[in-house]
This record gives C-alpha cells, sequence and structure tokens, in this order.
C-alpha cells in the first residue's frame, strides 16, 4: 500500500513533491533519501519501507523525481539538477540536515549531483547563498544502484550497455503531440518492457500486474503524457557527470546486479574508479541481481546499506 505524502518547495516556480516516510521523522536518526528509477514511484522501495530492522536504524524517505509519481511542477521542462535541487529543498522542508543518499538507475546520477550541489566544503565557503537556496542540507554519501554516470554514450555501449536512444525515440515520438491527449496512458508494451528491463522477464506475476497498474495511473491524460514524454527527453539527453565525479568528496557505495539489463558492471567498474576524491569508493557486485536491484535483491542491498551508514555517518 502507497502512503505517498506531498510537500511544497520553491524550485522552478513552485513545485509539488511526492515522498513517503514510512515513520515520522526522528532527529535522533541518520537519513536515508531514496530516489526512483525511470517512470517508477517511491512504492520502488516498498521492499525497505517494509523492512523493521531499516526503519529502527534510520529514518527513510523517498523522493519521487520531477515527472514521476505524484510530483508536479509548473515548468513542463526540467532536467535531474532540477530534481536534485528540488530534492535538498524536500530535505529542508522536512527539517532534514543531513542524509545518505540511495539511488536506482536515473536515481544514482541524481545522487551524485545531490553530492555535488550540497557538500560540507561548498556549505561552510558559501553559507550565506547556499542558507537562502539549500539551507543546511547536506549528504553524508551516497549509494548509486544499477546506474551509469556517463551520458548515453558510444563507449557505455561498448561495454554492454543498452542502447537507451534507440529504444527511447520511438517512445517519446509516439508521446510527443500538437495537440492534447485526454485519453492517454501508456500501453501495455511500454510497461512491460520497462518491467523486463527492470524486474527482470521473470519476476512474480503480482509484481508484474503491481507496475503496470501504477505506472499507468501515474501518467494519465495529457499532463500525464507530458510528465513521461520529458523524463524519456531527460533518460535519453542527459548530460554526463564523469569530469565532475573529481569534486564528488563524500563516501561512495556503488552497487550493481550482475543481471542488470540497462547497465553492465563492466562500466560500473570504470566509473568508480573515477570519484578518486571521496574517502571510499567501493563497487559492489549482487549476484544475479536485476536492475532495479533494491527490489530484486532487497536483503543483500538492505545489508550492505546498514554497514556503509553506520560506518560513514558522522
Amino acid at each position: 500500500m502507497s502512503y505517498t505524502k506531498t510537500v511544497q518547495v520553491l524550485h522552478l516556480g513552485g513545485t509539488t513533491a511526492g515522498y513517503q516516510m514510512p515513520q515520522p521523522y526522528d532527529k535522533s536518526k541518520l537519513t536515508l533519501v531514496m530516489i526512483n528509477s525511470f517512470t517508477t514511484s517511491s512504492d520502488l522501495y516498498r521492499s525497505q519501507h517494509e523492512n523493521n530492522t531499516l526503519i529502527s536504524a534510520m529514518n527513510l524517505l523517498a523522493i519521487e523525481p520531477l515527472g514521476h509519481g505524484q510530483t508536479r511542477t509548473k515548468s513542463e521542462n526540467f532536467t535531474y539538477w532540477d530534481t536534485a535541487i528540488m530534492n535538498l529543498q524536500v530535505m529542508e522542508a522536512l527539517d532534514v540536515k543531513k542524509a545518505f543518499v540511495l539511488g536506482t538507475s536515473q536515481g544514482g546520477w541524481i545522487t551524485v549531483r545531490m553530492a555535488l550541489l550540497a557538500p560540507e566544503k561548498v556549505r561552510r565557503l558559501f553559507g550565506l547563498y547556499l542558507r537562502f537556496l539549500l539551507k543546511e542540507a547536506q549528504i553524508e554519501g551516497i549509494i548509486p544502484l544499477g546506474t551509469s554516470l556517463d551520458y548515453e554514450s558510444e563507449r557505455t555501449r561498448s561495454l554492454g550497455c543498452w542502447d537507451g536512444p534507440s529504444l527511447l525515440t520511438g517512445t517519446i515520438d509516439a508521446w510527443t503531440s500538437k495537440t492534447p491527449t485526454p485519453d492517454f496512458e501508456p500501453d501495455d508494451h511500454f510497461c512491460n518492457f520497462l518491467i523486463d528491463v527492470g524486474f527482470g522477464k521473470d519476476c512474480d506475476k503480482s509484481v508484474r500486474d503491481f507496475w503496470v497498474k501504477t505506472i499507468k495511473s501515474n501518467y494519465q491524460g495529457d499532463d500525464g503524457r507530458r510528465r513521461a514524454r520529458m523524463a524519456a527527453i531527460n533518460l535519453r539527453e542527459r548530460d554526463g557527470l564523469l569530469g565532475r565525479l573529481f569534486d564528488v568528496r563524500c563516501p561512495v557505495m556503488w552497487l550493481h546486479g550482475t543481471d542488470d539489463a540497462v547497465y553492465s558492471v563492466a562500466n560500473a567498474e570504470q566509473e568508480i574508479k573515477l570519484f578518486v576524491n571521496s574517502p571510499s569508493a567501493s563497487l559492489v557486485t549482487v549476484e544475479n541481481g536485476q536492475h532495479f536491484l533494491s527490489a530484486s535483491h532487497p536483503q543483500d542491498v538492505d545489508k550492505a546499506l546498514i554497514e556503509f551508514v553506520e560506518k560513514w555517518h558522522k
């Protein structure tokens, strides 16, 4: 069952951000922010929300990116940088001063953007400016899952990653319209494609049924089409982060499934080496893990997550 709430933030002229927090915020605990993958919602982290060990150890805050779930904004155009800023403002609005950030697929490169925008060093140097823009938000560490930090490049494809532009362009074209589309919803082909590459073709029928229903309900009508289209454009045309990884100063634990159908372990092995100024940057592979790793292998993810945050929380 979904328990999504919303909170108002200032970015992009006013944004309503969707989020889930399974328990009331407890300032005595560390906080984990979680960011879902393309056209899913905060329900991607249902397993984590139901894990009593996690809930007792930390605050769980799943934020839905722009274009996803219950998040709405006045601007039809937005980028992953906008979501990173929005997420930091959500933290402020909920009085979360610092957090670790976990993100799946697109959520992975959003975690890096958040770390770049809200490091302790920058907060000290530009305190007055950031107090206005981002107040006291600080990222303690990041946990990317099943991601790539490059753009959709030939380099990543040569390492076994998917051909995102080719796979997404037809969908983007189909979702582009000069006239309103009040009857729009994503078709079964799109929903099942996303489920196949994310959860695995052999995922349980209950998982498939839930996500077909959820994806369709989240993207209804002309507004739903516009949000889905922009989410897909962002995925196809995002900027790469490889040159910026030098500037990430927090610990990094990258979790990647060996059966990830979108981004390869070989690519992760190259990119993790670029976090040269992080106090720790490790790649943990999960045997038989799918692209949506926290859903396919929640026990492996949760165990590694607890060890990581307990080690690095200050």
